[in-house]
């Protein structure tokens, strides 16, 4: 159905819909950016903790798509799956903020990606069961929980400025005490849980497909996975993932050793301790899944992951070679084309791509390497191997040596996406 045949997109589900979205991505945006610091500084782990801690949570992606999208696609209503998730992951990420010891972290931080982390994809797939056509209204849809993403970074860049900064003290103790503060992240992670389990059992009903069998979703979607385009996609997910990670674990500290903390206007904008800066890719993000929709119908979904790699390269490379604020600044922004042209398009063919009974499945397999295999790959790479190369024997970051790393990366699965790719979707029938 194109978007002219399509009815229009309801103000109430469009409401009910953006609102899930901004709760969703707000309940990780609140402790995502700031957690390898937090647990470096304020909790002391080694580079190797930091990386299992970080790996933990990214299990229950794998484990997602054997139960999460078992139950969502044959047994279990998804809006009811999300309620409870998001309820039993409040009382998990909170008492992550009073967990000091490695052991406990890791555990906990285990146990909570095995809730948390399968409500991702099944958030997709109740927005794709109820909206009207897919090209067209996704991309409202889904921009709610980038700006929840964002309310929720500078909020706590916010608190951290106003709240935990010895404006009188040394450097050393500043830091102490932004570390320090930093669990407040969690306790807001942990409230928003809650509003959000809650208003899960509000969402439009989304009982199992009325075309499902009896066999294992999983491995159906397992079966279509064999094809292209998406073997290509699945195959070059894994190094996009552990490239992204590079990102999410060092930013925050990077900017902070740039200087934020001496550039005022920016800390009464965003805060401190990094998150809140970091919000500027967020920000660049909304324009790009804005513009989606209008060139979606366009553009071939080649092209559009094709300038989601480059994007993916070009932050590395300005992170790498350049220390002016103008072009830190700018690599922030290239984050808005890295998700918006690569993990937002990928997941819409993978929706496009699958059979409807299978899809909740298909999405959780994808979330599977975004999320999961990526994730601690990625994590056990960026710290404990790479990390641990870069870093000089007075225990001083070379970024330059660790961001080339992820650069030279994202050009290699740009050129297999460029090879690999087909020019024209089979399951479509048109160009891709």
């Amino acid at each position: 159905m194109s978007s002219s045949e399509a009815p229009p997109l309801s103000g109430a589900l469009n409401a009910r819909l953006s609102l899930m979205m901004f709760l969703q991505y707000a309940i990780w945006g609140a402790w995502m950016p700031i957690l390898y610091p937090f647990l470096l500084g304020h909790r002391g782990f080694s580079l190797k903790q930091c990386g299992l801690c970080l790996s933990a949570g990214a299990v229950g992606a794998i484990v997602g798509p054997f139960l999460a999208g078992q139950f969502a696609d044959r047994k279990f209503a998804t809006e009811r799956f999300l309620g409870f998730s998001h309820l039993a992951g409040a009382g998990l990420v909170w008492m992550l903020s009073e967990t000091a010891s490695f052991e406990g972290f890791l555990i906990l931080s285990l146990v909570y990606g095995l809730v948390y982390a399968p409500t991702l994809a099944l958030t997709n797939s109740l927005s794709f069961a109820h909206l009207p056509d897919r090209d067209r209204d996704f991309g409202r849809v889904r921009l709610w929980g980038t700006i929840g993403w964002i309310a929720a970074g500078i909020a706590v860049g916010q608190w951290l400025l106003h709240e935990h900064t010895l404006v009188d003290a040394s450097d050393g103790d500043i830091k102490a005490a932004l570390d320090a503060g930093r669990a407040d992240a969690f306790r807001l992670s942990a409230l928003l849980g809650v509003v959000m389990g809650l208003f899960c059992f509000t969402l439009p009903h989304t009982p199992p497909s009325s075309e499902a069998k009896e066999r294992n979703a999983t491995f159906e979607a397992l079966g279509e996975v064999r094809y292209q385009p998406l073997l290509t996609l699945f195959l070059i997910a894994v190094p996009v993932s552990c490239i992204h990670q590079f990102y999410f674990v060092y930013t925050a500290d990077f900017l902070t050793e740039l200087g934020q903390g001496s550039t005022g206007w920016i800390d009464r904008i965003f805060g401190v301790g990094g998150g809140g800066l970091m919000t500027i890719g967020q920000m660049s993000e909304i324009l790009v899944l804005g513009l989606i929709p209008l060139v979606a119908r366009q553009t071939s979904r080649k092209t559009l992951l094709a300038v989601g790699l480059a994007a993916y390269a070009g932050r590395m490379a300005l992170f790498a070679y350049f220390e002016s604020y103008a072009a830190i600044l700018s690599g922030l922004a290239l984050h808005g084309l890295c998700f918006g042209c690569f993990i937002f398009v990928a997941f819409m063919v993978v929706d496009e791509e699958t059979s409807p009974d299978v899809r909740a499945s298909a999405q959780n397999l994808f979330n599977l390497v975004i999320v999961g295999i990526g994730i601690i790959v990625g994590s056990y790479l960026a710290t404990a191997v790479v990390g641990a190369w870069a870093t000089g024997p007075d225990k001083v970051m070379d970024y330059t040596k660790l961001f080339s790393v992820p650069m030279y990366a994202s050009l290699a699965c740009l050129a297999v996406l460029l090879l690999l790719y087909p020019s024209r979707s089979p399951r479509r029938g048109e160009l891709a």
